[in-house]
Protein backbone atom coordinates (compact mmCIF):
# COMPACT_ATOMS: atom_id res chain seq x y z
CA UNK A 1 0.00 0.00 0.00
CA UNK A 2 2.85 2.11 1.16
CA UNK A 3 4.57 1.88 -2.17
CA UNK A 4 1.67 2.51 -3.83
CA UNK A 5 0.74 5.53 -2.32
CA UNK A 6 4.91 6.38 -3.23
CA UNK A 7 3.85 5.84 -6.77
CA UNK A 8 1.25 7.68 -7.04
CA UNK A 9 2.73 10.87 -5.68
CA UNK A 10 5.69 10.75 -8.09
CA UNK A 11 3.16 10.18 -10.97
CA UNK A 12 1.20 13.63 -9.58
CA UNK A 13 4.17 15.40 -9.23
CA UNK A 14 5.56 14.87 -12.64
CA UNK A 15 2.23 15.39 -14.19
CA UNK A 16 1.82 18.69 -12.35
CA UNK A 17 5.31 19.63 -13.17
CA UNK A 18 5.50 22.66 -15.79
CA UNK A 19 7.69 21.94 -18.45
CA UNK A 20 10.54 24.97 -18.15
CA UNK A 21 11.09 27.02 -20.85
CA UNK A 22 13.84 26.09 -23.12
CA UNK A 23 14.78 29.92 -24.26
CA UNK A 24 15.31 32.84 -21.77
CA UNK A 25 15.71 36.31 -23.42
CA UNK A 26 16.75 38.91 -21.26
CA UNK A 27 15.99 42.21 -22.38
CA UNK A 28 16.98 45.57 -21.11
CA UNK A 29 15.89 48.96 -23.14
CA UNK A 30 17.30 52.05 -22.14
CA UNK A 31 14.97 54.96 -21.38
CA UNK A 32 11.39 52.71 -22.13
CA UNK A 33 9.11 53.33 -19.09
CA UNK A 34 6.23 52.29 -20.96
CA UNK A 35 4.96 49.91 -23.92
CA UNK A 36 4.80 46.61 -25.00
CA UNK A 37 7.74 43.78 -25.77
CA UNK A 38 7.21 41.42 -27.89
CA UNK A 39 9.13 38.09 -28.62
CA UNK A 40 7.75 36.49 -31.80
CA UNK A 41 8.47 34.31 -34.53
CA UNK A 42 7.87 32.91 -38.44
CA UNK A 43 5.74 29.97 -38.31
CA UNK A 44 3.94 28.94 -41.44
CA UNK A 45 4.79 32.16 -43.57
CA UNK A 46 3.51 34.52 -40.64
CA UNK A 47 4.83 36.24 -38.23
CA UNK A 48 3.32 35.08 -34.06
CA UNK A 49 3.87 36.07 -30.80
CA UNK A 50 5.21 33.74 -28.59
CA UNK A 51 5.70 36.03 -25.50
CA UNK A 52 4.89 39.51 -24.57
CA UNK A 53 5.20 41.89 -21.41
CA UNK A 54 3.88 45.13 -20.25
CA UNK A 55 6.50 47.87 -19.53
CA UNK A 56 5.79 50.15 -16.74
CA UNK A 57 8.53 51.94 -15.86
CA UNK A 58 10.94 48.74 -15.58
CA UNK A 59 12.87 48.77 -18.66
CA UNK A 60 14.68 45.24 -17.82
CA UNK A 61 12.12 42.51 -18.57
CA UNK A 62 12.26 38.90 -19.34
CA UNK A 63 10.56 36.58 -22.07
CA UNK A 64 10.48 33.19 -22.74
CA UNK A 65 9.98 30.38 -25.43
CA UNK A 66 10.29 26.64 -25.83
CA UNK A 67 12.74 25.60 -28.55
CA UNK A 68 13.28 22.52 -30.30
CA UNK A 69 16.23 23.67 -32.61
CA UNK A 70 18.34 27.12 -33.15
CA UNK A 71 15.87 29.48 -34.96
CA UNK A 72 15.50 32.68 -35.69
CA UNK A 73 13.23 35.45 -33.32
CA UNK A 74 12.41 39.02 -33.18
CA UNK A 75 12.29 41.54 -30.52
CA UNK A 76 9.10 43.70 -31.40
CA UNK A 77 8.68 47.27 -29.52
CA UNK A 78 5.04 48.84 -29.34
CA UNK A 79 5.50 52.33 -27.95
CA UNK A 80 1.66 53.29 -28.44
CA UNK A 81 2.40 54.83 -31.90
CA UNK A 82 2.57 53.81 -35.24
CA UNK A 83 5.87 53.10 -35.46
CA UNK A 84 6.96 49.65 -34.68
CA UNK A 85 10.27 48.49 -34.15
CA UNK A 86 12.22 45.19 -34.75
CA UNK A 87 15.53 43.41 -33.27
CA UNK A 88 15.82 40.06 -34.85
CA UNK A 89 18.12 37.43 -33.50
CA UNK A 90 19.24 33.66 -33.43
CA UNK A 91 18.62 31.66 -30.83
CA UNK A 92 19.53 28.17 -28.93
CA UNK A 93 18.46 27.18 -26.04
CA UNK A 94 19.50 28.63 -22.86
CA UNK A 95 19.69 32.61 -22.07
CA UNK A 96 19.89 35.50 -24.42
CA UNK A 97 20.91 39.11 -23.47
CA UNK A 98 19.62 42.16 -25.26
CA UNK A 99 20.73 45.50 -24.51
CA UNK A 100 19.34 48.70 -26.82
CA UNK A 101 18.13 52.12 -26.60
CA UNK A 102 14.51 53.33 -27.33
CA UNK A 103 16.04 55.70 -29.13
CA UNK A 104 17.82 53.79 -31.60
CA UNK A 105 15.83 50.38 -30.73
CA UNK A 106 17.28 48.20 -33.73
CA UNK A 107 20.23 49.67 -34.39
CA UNK A 108 21.89 49.77 -31.03
CA UNK A 109 20.86 46.27 -30.29
CA UNK A 110 23.82 44.15 -28.47
CA UNK A 111 23.24 40.51 -28.54
CA UNK A 112 24.96 37.99 -26.35
CA UNK A 113 23.69 34.54 -26.74
CA UNK A 114 24.15 31.48 -29.35
CA UNK A 115 26.82 30.49 -31.37
CA UNK A 116 24.28 30.62 -33.81
CA UNK A 117 24.01 34.74 -33.21
CA UNK A 118 27.59 35.29 -33.56
CA UNK A 119 27.93 33.54 -37.16
CA UNK A 120 24.78 35.64 -38.44
CA UNK A 121 26.68 38.43 -37.24
CA UNK A 122 29.61 37.11 -39.37
CA UNK A 123 27.47 37.23 -42.40
CA UNK A 124 25.88 40.60 -41.39
CA UNK A 125 29.31 41.82 -41.59
CA UNK A 126 30.03 40.82 -44.95
CA UNK A 127 26.74 41.70 -46.55
CA UNK A 128 27.16 45.25 -45.17
CA UNK A 129 30.21 45.71 -46.92
CA UNK A 130 28.74 44.68 -50.68
CA UNK A 131 25.76 47.33 -49.17
CA UNK A 132 28.33 49.84 -48.76
CA UNK A 133 29.25 49.29 -52.75
CA UNK A 134 25.63 49.27 -53.49
CA UNK A 135 25.26 52.94 -52.12
CA UNK A 136 28.53 54.27 -53.85
CA UNK A 137 27.51 52.60 -56.84
CA UNK A 138 23.95 54.70 -56.41
CA UNK A 139 25.56 57.95 -55.73
CA UNK A 140 27.89 57.88 -58.45
CA UNK A 141 25.01 57.11 -61.21
CA UNK A 142 22.93 59.85 -59.46
CA UNK A 143 26.40 61.95 -60.38
CA UNK A 144 26.48 60.59 -63.64
CA UNK A 145 22.79 61.35 -64.59
CA UNK A 146 23.07 64.80 -63.41
CA UNK A 147 26.18 65.76 -65.31
CA UNK A 148 24.79 63.79 -68.11
CA UNK A 149 27.19 60.99 -68.52
CA UNK A 150 25.41 58.55 -70.31
CA UNK A 151 28.27 56.11 -70.68
CA UNK A 152 28.26 56.03 -67.06
CA UNK A 153 25.01 55.30 -66.43
CA UNK A 154 24.45 52.57 -68.96
CA UNK A 155 27.42 50.79 -67.20
CA UNK A 156 25.48 51.25 -63.77
CA UNK A 157 22.99 48.04 -64.72
CA UNK A 158 26.10 45.94 -65.22
CA UNK A 159 27.72 46.96 -62.03
CA UNK A 160 25.04 46.21 -60.23
CA UNK A 161 23.82 42.98 -61.49
CA UNK A 162 27.60 42.41 -60.39
CA UNK A 163 27.37 43.12 -56.80
CA UNK A 164 23.92 41.08 -56.95
CA UNK A 165 26.05 38.20 -58.17
CA UNK A 166 28.44 38.73 -55.53
CA UNK A 167 25.99 38.83 -53.02
CA UNK A 168 24.43 35.49 -53.78
CA UNK A 169 27.97 33.34 -54.49
CA UNK A 170 29.20 34.71 -51.08
CA UNK A 171 26.21 33.93 -49.34
CA UNK A 172 26.89 30.70 -50.73
CA UNK A 173 30.65 30.18 -49.99
CA UNK A 174 29.28 31.72 -46.08
CA UNK A 175 26.98 28.71 -45.68
CA UNK A 176 29.36 25.80 -46.71
CA UNK A 177 31.97 27.24 -44.93
CA UNK A 178 29.57 26.94 -42.15
CA UNK A 179 28.04 23.77 -42.64
CA UNK A 180 28.00 22.70 -38.99
CA UNK A 181 25.61 25.99 -37.88
CA UNK A 182 21.97 26.25 -38.45
CA UNK A 183 22.67 29.52 -39.60
CA UNK A 184 24.01 27.72 -43.26
CA UNK A 185 20.06 26.19 -44.42
CA UNK A 186 18.65 29.85 -42.77
CA UNK A 187 20.82 31.77 -45.22
CA UNK A 188 19.52 29.53 -48.18
CA UNK A 189 15.92 29.44 -47.28
CA UNK A 190 15.92 33.49 -46.32
CA UNK A 191 18.65 35.01 -49.03
CA UNK A 192 18.74 32.62 -51.68
CA UNK A 193 16.00 30.76 -51.89
CA UNK A 194 15.29 31.62 -55.94
CA UNK A 195 19.39 30.88 -56.78
CA UNK A 196 20.25 28.29 -59.00
CA UNK A 197 19.31 24.45 -57.93
CA UNK A 198 22.47 23.51 -57.73
CA UNK A 199 24.01 25.82 -55.45
CA UNK A 200 20.82 25.21 -52.96
CA UNK A 201 21.47 21.47 -53.37
CA UNK A 202 24.91 21.41 -52.47
CA UNK A 203 24.77 23.44 -49.77
CA UNK A 204 22.09 21.33 -48.54
CA UNK A 205 24.27 17.97 -48.97
CA UNK A 206 27.35 19.77 -46.62
CA UNK A 207 25.17 20.08 -44.28
CA UNK A 208 26.20 18.24 -41.01
CA UNK A 209 23.95 15.40 -39.78
CA UNK A 210 23.00 17.54 -36.82
CA UNK A 211 21.97 20.34 -38.85
CA UNK A 212 20.34 18.41 -41.26
CA UNK A 213 18.11 17.63 -38.25
CA UNK A 214 17.54 21.21 -37.75
CA UNK A 215 13.95 23.01 -38.40
CA UNK A 216 15.83 24.94 -41.30
CA UNK A 217 17.45 21.90 -42.68
CA UNK A 218 14.46 19.87 -42.78
CA UNK A 219 12.55 22.90 -44.59
CA UNK A 220 15.59 23.26 -47.00
CA UNK A 221 15.62 19.87 -47.98
CA UNK A 222 11.19 20.70 -48.52
CA UNK A 223 12.23 23.35 -50.72
CA UNK A 224 14.00 21.35 -52.86
CA UNK A 225 12.27 18.81 -52.71
CA UNK A 226 9.09 21.30 -54.09
CA UNK A 227 11.71 22.33 -56.64
CA UNK A 228 12.45 19.11 -58.05
CA UNK A 229 8.30 18.47 -57.98
CA UNK A 230 7.91 21.22 -59.86
CA UNK A 231 10.41 20.41 -62.96
CA UNK A 232 9.24 17.58 -63.32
Amino acid sequence: MKKLLLLFAIFFAISCAKKQPDLLVKANIKGLKKGIVYLKKAQDSSIITIDSVIVNGNSNLELTSNIDSPEMFFLYLDKNSDEEDRISFFADKGITEINTTLKNFAFDAKINGSEQQKTIEEYQLLMSRLNDRNLDLIKESFEAQKNGDSNAVANFEAKQNSIIKSRYLQTVNFALNNNDSEVAPYLALSKIYDARFKFLDTINKMLTPKVKASKYGKELQMHLDRIQTEDE
